[in-house]
Protein backbone atom coordinates (compact mmCIF):
# COMPACT_ATOMS: atom_id res chain seq x y z
CA UNK A 1 0.00 0.00 0.00
CA UNK A 2 1.29 3.14 -1.12
CA UNK A 3 0.46 6.66 0.65
CA UNK A 4 0.06 9.61 -1.49
CA UNK A 5 2.64 12.10 -2.22
CA UNK A 6 2.24 15.70 -1.24
CA UNK A 7 5.38 17.71 -2.89
CA UNK A 8 5.36 21.09 -1.45
CA UNK A 9 5.46 23.99 -3.89
CA UNK A 10 9.42 24.70 -4.79
CA UNK A 11 10.92 28.86 -4.72
CA UNK A 12 8.15 29.30 -1.94
CA UNK A 13 8.44 30.11 1.64
CA UNK A 14 7.51 27.61 3.89
CA UNK A 15 5.97 29.67 6.23
CA UNK A 16 5.11 33.43 5.87
CA UNK A 17 3.12 36.22 7.91
CA UNK A 18 1.89 39.54 6.50
CA UNK A 19 0.70 41.80 9.32
CA UNK A 20 -0.96 39.71 11.65
CA UNK A 21 -3.09 40.92 13.80
CA UNK A 22 -5.57 38.90 16.57
CA UNK A 23 -7.35 39.88 19.35
CA UNK A 24 -9.23 37.97 22.89
CA UNK A 25 -12.24 39.87 22.28
CA UNK A 26 -11.63 43.19 22.29
CA UNK A 27 -7.85 43.08 23.56
CA UNK A 28 -4.80 42.25 21.06
CA UNK A 29 -2.82 39.69 21.61
CA UNK A 30 -0.86 40.02 17.70
CA UNK A 31 -0.03 43.26 16.26
CA UNK A 32 1.28 43.75 12.47
CA UNK A 33 3.69 40.67 13.45
CA UNK A 34 5.24 39.93 9.54
CA UNK A 35 8.11 37.38 9.37
CA UNK A 36 9.26 34.77 7.01
CA UNK A 37 10.98 30.72 8.41
CA UNK A 38 13.43 29.91 4.95
CA UNK A 39 13.58 26.51 3.68
CA UNK A 40 16.13 24.12 5.73
CA UNK A 41 16.54 26.35 9.01
CA UNK A 42 15.35 26.21 12.84
CA UNK A 43 13.73 28.66 14.10
CA UNK A 44 13.06 29.73 17.44
CA UNK A 45 9.75 32.02 18.25
CA UNK A 46 10.70 33.44 21.77
CA UNK A 47 8.93 36.20 24.02
CA UNK A 48 7.81 36.64 27.56
CA UNK A 49 4.57 35.48 28.80
CA UNK A 50 1.41 36.77 27.27
CA UNK A 51 3.87 37.70 24.06
CA UNK A 52 1.47 35.65 21.69
CA UNK A 53 3.79 33.27 20.69
CA UNK A 54 1.10 30.44 20.85
CA UNK A 55 -1.54 32.69 19.69
CA UNK A 56 0.44 32.91 16.43
CA UNK A 57 0.76 29.19 16.00
CA UNK A 58 -2.49 29.09 16.32
CA UNK A 59 -3.03 31.55 13.45
CA UNK A 60 -1.01 30.41 11.39
CA UNK A 61 -2.97 26.69 11.64
CA UNK A 62 -6.32 28.00 11.29
CA UNK A 63 -7.61 27.40 15.10
CA UNK A 64 -7.93 31.18 15.31
CA UNK A 65 -8.73 34.22 13.29
CA UNK A 66 -6.92 37.17 12.99
CA UNK A 67 -8.56 40.38 12.88
CA UNK A 68 -5.94 41.95 10.01
CA UNK A 69 -3.10 39.75 8.03
CA UNK A 70 -2.77 36.30 6.45
CA UNK A 71 -0.25 33.76 7.35
CA UNK A 72 0.43 31.25 4.57
CA UNK A 73 2.16 28.08 3.80
CA UNK A 74 4.42 27.45 0.77
CA UNK A 75 2.12 30.04 -0.56
CA UNK A 76 -1.28 28.73 0.86
CA UNK A 77 -3.97 29.05 4.03
CA UNK A 78 -3.19 25.91 6.59
CA UNK A 79 -6.74 24.64 5.38
CA UNK A 80 -5.07 23.64 1.93
CA UNK A 81 -1.82 23.28 3.10
CA UNK A 82 -2.19 21.04 6.09
CA UNK A 83 -0.74 17.62 4.70
CA UNK A 84 2.85 19.76 4.46
CA UNK A 85 2.59 21.06 8.13
CA UNK A 86 3.57 17.87 11.06
CA UNK A 87 2.13 19.83 14.49
CA UNK A 88 3.63 19.21 17.84
CA UNK A 89 1.91 21.10 20.74
CA UNK A 90 2.44 21.69 23.87
CA UNK A 91 1.99 18.97 26.63
CA UNK A 92 -0.47 20.92 28.46
CA UNK A 93 -3.22 20.96 25.82
CA UNK A 94 -3.50 17.68 25.37
CA UNK A 95 -5.85 15.12 27.00
CA UNK A 96 -3.62 12.62 28.34
CA UNK A 97 -6.01 10.46 30.03
CA UNK A 98 -7.65 9.58 26.70
CA UNK A 99 -7.36 5.56 26.29
CA UNK A 100 -5.14 4.96 23.53
CA UNK A 101 -1.57 3.61 22.95
CA UNK A 102 1.53 5.56 22.09
CA UNK A 103 1.76 3.14 18.86
CA UNK A 104 -1.99 4.68 18.34
CA UNK A 105 -1.16 7.99 18.92
CA UNK A 106 1.51 8.02 16.34
CA UNK A 107 -0.62 6.30 13.58
CA UNK A 108 -2.55 9.36 13.72
CA UNK A 109 0.06 11.31 11.80
CA UNK A 110 -0.82 9.33 8.71
CA UNK A 111 -4.51 9.54 8.75
CA UNK A 112 -3.78 12.60 6.60
CA UNK A 113 -2.16 10.74 3.50
CA UNK A 114 -4.56 7.56 3.98
CA UNK A 115 -7.95 9.59 3.57
CA UNK A 116 -11.02 9.48 5.24
CA UNK A 117 -11.52 5.96 4.18
CA UNK A 118 -9.28 4.00 4.17
CA UNK A 119 -7.78 2.12 7.52
CA UNK A 120 -4.10 1.82 8.63
CA UNK A 121 -2.63 -1.58 7.77
CA UNK A 122 0.43 -3.43 8.11
CA UNK A 123 3.08 -0.40 6.35
CA UNK A 124 1.76 2.21 8.39
CA UNK A 125 2.07 0.10 11.59
CA UNK A 126 5.89 -0.30 10.46
CA UNK A 127 5.86 3.48 9.55
CA UNK A 128 4.61 4.20 12.74
CA UNK A 129 6.96 2.19 14.79
CA UNK A 130 10.11 3.19 12.76
CA UNK A 131 8.83 6.56 13.86
CA UNK A 132 8.79 5.61 17.50
CA UNK A 133 11.75 3.65 17.11
CA UNK A 134 13.69 7.30 15.64
CA UNK A 135 12.83 8.63 18.96
CA UNK A 136 14.08 6.41 21.80
CA UNK A 137 10.33 4.93 22.17
CA UNK A 138 9.71 1.53 20.54
CA UNK A 139 9.66 0.07 23.68
CA UNK A 140 6.66 1.67 24.76
CA UNK A 141 4.52 1.44 21.43
CA UNK A 142 1.86 -0.58 23.40
CA UNK A 143 1.62 1.31 26.83
CA UNK A 144 -0.91 3.74 27.55
CA UNK A 145 -0.22 7.54 26.81
CA UNK A 146 -1.43 8.47 30.41
CA UNK A 147 1.22 6.35 31.98
CA UNK A 148 4.38 7.73 30.07
CA UNK A 149 6.30 10.36 31.84
CA UNK A 150 6.47 14.26 30.64
CA UNK A 151 9.07 13.65 28.24
CA UNK A 152 8.22 10.12 26.86
CA UNK A 153 4.97 11.54 26.46
CA UNK A 154 6.60 14.52 24.55
CA UNK A 155 8.51 12.31 22.19
CA UNK A 156 5.73 10.21 20.98
CA UNK A 157 3.92 13.43 19.84
CA UNK A 158 7.14 13.94 18.12
CA UNK A 159 7.12 10.99 16.50
CA UNK A 160 3.58 11.47 15.33
CA UNK A 161 4.99 14.58 13.76
CA UNK A 162 7.68 12.13 11.99
CA UNK A 163 5.14 9.63 10.67
CA UNK A 164 3.15 12.54 8.69
CA UNK A 165 6.84 13.00 6.70
CA UNK A 166 5.91 17.23 6.84
CA UNK A 167 7.78 19.82 5.32
CA UNK A 168 7.41 22.36 8.03
CA UNK A 169 6.92 21.55 11.79
CA UNK A 170 5.54 23.37 14.20
CA UNK A 171 6.05 22.81 17.82
CA UNK A 172 5.18 24.42 20.62
CA UNK A 173 7.20 24.19 23.90
CA UNK A 174 8.92 20.59 23.29
CA UNK A 175 10.95 20.82 26.12
CA UNK A 176 9.05 22.11 28.62
CA UNK A 177 9.09 19.57 31.41
CA UNK A 178 11.88 17.02 30.24
CA UNK A 179 14.78 16.39 31.70
CA UNK A 180 18.39 17.26 29.85
CA UNK A 181 18.78 14.35 28.12
CA UNK A 182 15.80 14.12 26.27
CA UNK A 183 15.93 17.63 25.51
CA UNK A 184 19.07 16.59 23.91
CA UNK A 185 17.62 13.86 22.22
CA UNK A 186 14.59 16.01 21.00
CA UNK A 187 17.29 18.93 19.41
CA UNK A 188 19.54 16.33 17.73
CA UNK A 189 16.16 15.05 16.49
CA UNK A 190 15.18 19.07 15.43
CA UNK A 191 19.08 19.36 13.69
CA UNK A 192 18.21 16.15 11.64
CA UNK A 193 14.95 17.32 10.18
CA UNK A 194 16.51 20.75 9.30
CA UNK A 195 19.72 19.24 7.96
CA UNK A 196 17.40 16.88 5.66
CA UNK A 197 15.22 20.56 4.03
CA UNK A 198 12.71 20.70 6.79
CA UNK A 199 11.90 23.70 8.07
CA UNK A 200 11.26 23.39 11.97
CA UNK A 201 10.03 26.32 13.46
CA UNK A 202 9.53 26.40 17.51
CA UNK A 203 7.80 28.40 20.37
CA UNK A 204 10.67 28.20 22.68
CA UNK A 205 11.26 29.95 26.06
CA UNK A 206 14.63 29.03 27.53
CA UNK A 207 17.07 32.11 26.41
CA UNK A 208 20.28 30.54 27.32
CA UNK A 209 20.14 27.90 24.56
CA UNK A 210 18.80 30.07 21.80
CA UNK A 211 22.14 30.52 19.97
CA UNK A 212 23.10 27.22 20.48
CA UNK A 213 19.65 25.65 19.37
CA UNK A 214 18.59 27.45 16.46
CA UNK A 215 19.29 29.02 13.32
CA UNK A 216 16.82 32.12 13.44
CA UNK A 217 14.96 33.53 15.66
CA UNK A 218 11.75 35.69 15.76
CA UNK A 219 11.36 37.80 18.93
CA UNK A 220 7.89 38.40 20.15
CA UNK A 221 6.27 40.96 22.33
CA UNK A 222 2.37 41.21 21.12
CA UNK A 223 3.97 43.11 18.29
CA UNK A 224 7.81 42.09 16.51
CA UNK A 225 10.28 43.82 18.11
CA UNK A 226 13.28 41.43 15.50
CA UNK A 227 13.24 38.45 13.26
CA UNK A 228 16.31 37.27 11.43
CA UNK A 229 19.52 34.67 12.02
CA UNK A 230 20.31 34.33 15.49
CA UNK A 231 23.99 36.06 15.18
CA UNK A 232 22.33 39.56 14.02
CA UNK A 233 18.77 39.55 15.65
CA UNK A 234 19.05 37.84 19.39
CA UNK A 235 21.34 40.62 20.49
CA UNK A 236 21.25 42.44 24.31
CA UNK A 237 19.35 45.34 22.66
CA UNK A 238 16.45 43.26 20.80
CA UNK A 239 16.26 40.89 24.29
CA UNK A 240 16.19 43.96 26.25
CA UNK A 241 13.37 45.31 24.60
CA UNK A 242 11.12 42.33 24.65
CA UNK A 243 11.58 41.27 28.03
CA UNK A 244 12.84 44.69 29.97
CA UNK A 245 15.46 44.57 32.48
CA UNK A 246 18.99 43.19 32.40
CA UNK A 247 19.89 40.47 30.80
CA UNK A 248 22.87 39.09 32.13
CA UNK A 249 23.10 35.80 29.97
CA UNK A 250 24.16 37.70 27.11
CA UNK A 251 27.01 39.39 29.04
CA UNK A 252 29.24 37.56 26.31
CA UNK A 253 27.81 39.37 23.54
Amino acid sequence: MKLRSHKAPPDVSPLEARGLTAAYRDQPVLWDVSFKAPEGQLVAIVGPNGAGKTTLLKVIMGLMQPAAGRATIYGQPFARARQWVGYVPQRGSVDWDFPTDALDVVMMGLYGKLGWFRRPGRHERQKAMECLEKVGMADFAGRQISQLSGGQQQRVFLARALAQDAHLYLTDEPFAGVDYKTEQAIVALLRELRDAGKTVVVVHHDLGTVAEYFDRVVILNKELVAEGPVKEAFTRETVAAAYGGNVAFLSGT
